[in-house]
Parts: structure tokens; sequence; C-alpha cells
């Protein structure tokens, strides 16, 4: 009897909630991936310029840098996945994360690297294998690592969203 109330209840808050779902969710992985490049790219777009040089604490990552490290990374994955990097990706350098820190141009370099990755995700064999970070590997898993990295970051931009006083924009009125 309390299994079948506690299943009652689970299944009520689960459809309760559905219409407040994403739309994306479980329909694969460029889906998934759309998903999150939304909801940085909207989180990017709601913090206030003044607070992309904001960090929780000395060495640790600017805002800026948090959402420069999710550009730098996708390029960085996208490559290590044997994806084509786009002819007109500017020139990358390990010091960008902390040089390229304006608001335009951070989410400049955000766009351009979610649409390198939308053009080169269904371009590459995922069945290849690769070798990434030193290790045997396969296109599709270092893909699975890109998607992971970006929610990883979100989760990071969220926190630092939500300490500065910004909400989420995919949250706001929800409860």
């Amino acid at each position: 009897m309390i299994r079948r109330r506690l299943l009652t209840a689970a299944i009520l808050l689960v459809s309760g909630n559905a219409s407040a779902q994403a739309p994306e969710l479980g329909l694969g992985w460029m889906a998934e991936f759309n998903l999150a490049a939304r909801q940085i790219l909207a989180l990017a777009q709601a913090m206030p310029a003044e607070k992309f040089s904001w960090r929780p604490a000395e060495k640790v990552r600017s805002v800026s840098e948090v959402f420069m490290h999710i550009a730098l990374g996708n390029y960085f994955i996208l490559n290590g996945a044997g994806a084509k990097i786009p002819d007109d990706t500017p020139p990358i350098a390990a010091d960008l994360e902390k040089k390229i820190t304006a608001k335009p141009e951070v989410i400049r370099w955000l766009e351009r690297s979610f649409a390198a990755v939308r053009s080169g995700y269904p371009a590459t064999d995922r069945t290849r294998k690769v070798k990434f970070l030193g290790k045997d590997t396969t296109s599709d898993a270092v893909f699975l690592r890109l998607l992971v990295h970006n929610h990883e970051h979100m989760g990071q931009a969220i926190a630092y969203a939500r300490t500065t006083g910004v909400v989420p924009p995919w949250s706001e009125g929800a409860r």
C-alpha cells in the first residue's frame, strides 16, 4: 500500500512537471547538446557585463573564463573527436581564456564553438578509433566527453549566476 502511494506520488510529481521540461530531453545526443548550448548561451546573455570579471575566490575561474573555457573546450574536444574544425575558426591560444573577457566577445566565441560542434558532429564518423588524452577510444566517446564538459561547466556557471543574484532564464518563475 505504501509503495503504491509512493509510486502514485512520483507519477504525479513527474507528470505535473512534464510540461516544464525541455522538449529536447531524451531525444539523443544532438538534441541534448542543443539544449545545453541554448542554456549556456542564455545564461551568458543574462549575466551583466560587469559580472564577467567576478570570481568566487582568488585563483578560481571568473565568469568570463568559465564561458571561454566552454568555448575553447568545444574546439579542443571536437578536434580530439576527429571532426573538422571550420576554416574560419580564430586562432586558439592557451591564454585566450584569460585574454578574452568582454561579454560580447565571449558570447561570440560561445556561439561559434556551438556552431562548429553542430556542423562537426553529424559529419564525423563516430565509430572511428581515435586517441584522446593519451587513451584509445572512439570518436563517439569523445563527443560524449564534449557534452558532459558543457554540462559540467554550465553547472558551475549556474552557481556563479545564482551567487551573484542572476536567475537562470529558463528557471525564472519555476517553483
